[in-house]
Order: structure tokens, then C-alpha cells, then sequence
């Protein structure tokens, strides 16, 4: 078998270094693994079995436990950025918004590469805020490559910029704006449209080299199937040859089927009359209460858009002697919105969903909650969501 180069670790945070090591895994050289703080130990594995190809070991955003890496080959990014220049228009100059540990922030470098330029990073050191986003912008207006000016965000990201008016101003000098990595609310996507920001909503994972479908669309040489209990299923060369040292887990996920290799996500979903996928939510998000199954999703969707004041919902279930297990919600409230205490939140939730949500699916516990705790750029973090509210049932 033929000798391959050990899976080299890159810090994240030094974005020269990681350019130039990803330049060098695209062109055939040694792989890499970005990492955010500190490295972290890799699984048992046999260097000489690492995929031909192989540019990239990416962790996935796994609620539970250590990440899994997966597997990318030069090709496979190759494609994904292909593809999206593709569906957005042509190759365009990128702003680096996102941290570049994760799939996303790094397919920007990759898309900029393919574009022959670089990409223009936010300075994110103090946290991500519309300030630095509007400096990062102007630097990328004012650089050389193609007309085209493309950047890709987080809901929440996207949330704080439409909140600033420079930053709002910002966001519609771009040709397009991708937004993934969590669900965005009906209610974010019309504040967005309604001051003019073109918004593309992603839908992907590390396992596919990053966003794939786009506005509910499968990209270019992506295929999109629904299995009979829901679960999504992906297809095309985008696709990771499987997780570092996990071939169990590996086996399980990605498998044949009609000819074809396939990704089976951890995803429900339905495909609209107008053909386009819509996500309900992770299989293990599902909440089962009183017998009734629940996609927290629909939950959420309907407290951001009819709870006043509310800018991010997450719904989760917990242990209930009644219910075996009760519907909670941890809300981001703007400031001014009267809403106090849990008890008055739960009282005030339930009074304007009714209506909007079937019975068994309005919240019985509600909590505000100052920031939701993540697992990834954007990713809710569901277990540490339900702690909070545990906690809370306990003070009380």
C-alpha cells in the first residue's frame, strides 16, 4: 500500500499558516487538521490507510462526546466550491466570517483559493460584532479580484448585523450571503429580505464538505433522498471518504444504495410539492411527551415568530412525572420586552402560541436565558440547554 503523510495539525487562529497549509493539501501535499484552542489527541489510526487524495480532517459538531473527523479529499472541496460558485453566479471574492476550525470557515479559504484570491477575515479576537464585520467588508470592497462579493454567516451573526445599521448596510453590498450551520427563522429571513440582503440559506455538514443544498436546492452533482421515516439521506462527490479511525461508525453512515455511495444524516425532512427539502430537526432532537412526537423546530419557528421581542428559541424536552417528558423553551428576549420571571415567561409563551401550536406542543416550562449555549458556529447545544432549565426547576 502506497506510504501517505501523517494528518498534519493546524492551528485555526493562525489564519497565514492555515492558508498556506491548505494551499499545500489541495496541491497533494501532507493533510491537515485545524483546531481551535489547543490540538487535541487523534483516534488510533493506519497513516498508510488514509484515503488517496485526502487534503482535510475536519470534527464534526457531534452533541455528544469527542468530534468525529471527517475524511476530505482535495476533490471533494474542489467540488463543493465549484458547485456554489456555480449556483451563486460565478467565483467572487469571500469574507471570512466564521471561525476557520469548521467546515465552513474553511471552505471560504477554499472558494477564494479557487477564485484566485484570499479572503478578507473579519477580526473576530474580541468576539464577532458588526463593527469588525463592517471594517473586514471594507477592505474586501476595496481589494482586486472578481466583481462578484460573496460572505457566509451564522443565524446569529446575521441577527447581530441586522441589528446595526452599518451592519444591516453592510450585508447589502454582497451578491450573496449564505446562512447555515443552524435553522433560520422565517421571522430572520424577512427582516433580511425586507432591507434588501440576498440570503441563501445552507444546508450541509462536514460529511459533505460543507453546505450542499442551498434555498432547499440540491446543489450541482448533489442528490438529495428522504428515507420512509424521514431520515435525509445525501449523494455526489462532495461527499467525506468516512471518519478518522472509526470504520464501524463509518460503515453505518455512508453506504450503497441504487448504484450510488450515500451519507445518511442524523436529519428529518420532507420534500415540498415544489421539490425543495425542508429540514424538521435531528432525529434524536425529536420529543416525545404524552405520547405525541414533537420536531422542536416547528416549536421554535413559532416563538420567533409570534413571541414579541424574541430573537432565538430552542426547545428541548425534560424528565416529567406527568409526561414522561415535558416540552421546555429557553428564549433570547430583547431588552424591554416585560417578560420577568420563568413563571410569567411559561404564562406568556403559552398564551400567544396557542393557536399557532398544536396543544401537545406548547411549552410547559420557559425560561429567558441571556445567550444559548453552542456546540458549533450557530449550533445550539440541546444538553446544555436542558441542564439550564433543570436547574432552574430545582431553584424553585
Amino acid at each position: 500500500m502506497t506510504e501517505r503523510p501523517a494528518l498534519v495539525p493546524v492551528d485555526a487562529a493562525d489564519l497565514a499558516r492555515l492558508r498556506m497549509a491548505l494551499e499545500r493539501a489541495l496541491a497533494g501535499g501532507p493533510p491537515i487538521v485545524p483546531y481551535a484552542a489547543a490540538p487535541f489527541p487523534l483516534p488510533p489510526h493506519d497513516p498508510a490507510r488514509l484515503p488517496d487524495g485526502l487534503a482535510l480532517a475536519i470534527g464534526t459538531s457531534g452533541s455528544t462526546g469527542a468530534p468525529k473527523l471527517a475524511l476530505l479529499t482535495g476533490a471533494a472541496l474542489r467540488a463543493s466550491a465549484a458547485a456554489t460558485h456555480a449556483a451563486l453566479g460565478g467565483p467572487g471574492r469571500w469574507l471570512l466570517a466564521l471561525p476557520a476550525a469548521h467546515i465552513a470557515g474553511v471552505q471560504v479559504l477554499v472558494r477564494a483559493r479557487l477564485a484566485d484570491t484570499r479572503a478578507v477575515a473579519v477580526d473576530r479576537r474580541g468576539g464577532f460584532t458588526a463593527a469588525a464585520f463592517v471594517r473586514a467588508a471594507q477592505r474586501l470592497a476595496a481589494g482586486s479580484g472578481p466583481e462578484r462579493a460573496y460572505t457566509s454567516l451564522v443565524p446569529a451573526q446575521l441577527a447581530r448585523l441586522l441589528a446595526d445599521v452599518a451592519g444591516a448596510d453592510a450585508l447589502t453590498r454582497f451578491d450573496a450571503v449564505l446562512v447555515g450551520g443552524s435553522a433560520l427563522s422565517p421571522a430572520l429571513r424577512e427582516r433580511a429580505r425586507a432591507v434588501g440582503v440576498r440570503l441563501v440559506a445552507t444546508y450541509g455538514m462536514s460529511e459533505t464538505a460543507g453546505g450542499c443544498v442551498y434555498n432547499g436546492l440540491a446543489l450541482p452533482g448533489t442528490q438529495v433522498a428522504v428515507e420512509p421515516d424521514g431520515r435525509v439521506r445525501l449523494a455526489g462527490p462532495t461527499l467525506a471518504e468516512g471518519y478518522l479511525g472509526l470504520p464501524a461508525r463509518t460503515a453505518k453512515v455512508f453506504v450503497s444504495a441504487a448504484g450510488e455511495r450515500w451519507f445518511r444524516t442524523d436529519d428529518l425532512g420532507e420534500v415540498e410539492p415544489d421539490g425543495r427539502l425542508r429540514i424538521l430537526g435531528r432525529r434524536d432532537d425529536v420529543i416525545v411527551t404524552g405520547g405525541y412526537k414533537v420536531h422542536p423546530r416547528v416549536v421554535e419557528d413559532a416563538a420567533v415568530m409570534h413571541l414579541p421581542g424574541v430573537t432565538h428559541a430552542v426547545a428541548v424536552g425534560v424528565p416529567d412525572a406527568q409526561w414522561g417528558r415535558a416540552l421546555a423553551l429557553a428564549l433570547v428576549v430583547d431588552s424591554g420586552s416585560g417578560v420577568l420571571g420563568a413563571g410569567e415567561a411559561t404564562a406568556w409563551a403559552r398564551e400567544r402560541l396557542r393557536g399557532e401550536l398544536s396543544a401537545h406542543a406548547l411549552p410547559r416550562r420557559v425560561i429567558v436565558v441571556d445567550a444559548l449555549p453552542e456546540r458549533g458556529p450557530g449550533k445550539p447545544d440541546r444538553t446544555a440547554v436542558a441542564a439550564l432549565v433543570a436547574r432552574q426547576m430545582v431553584g424553585e
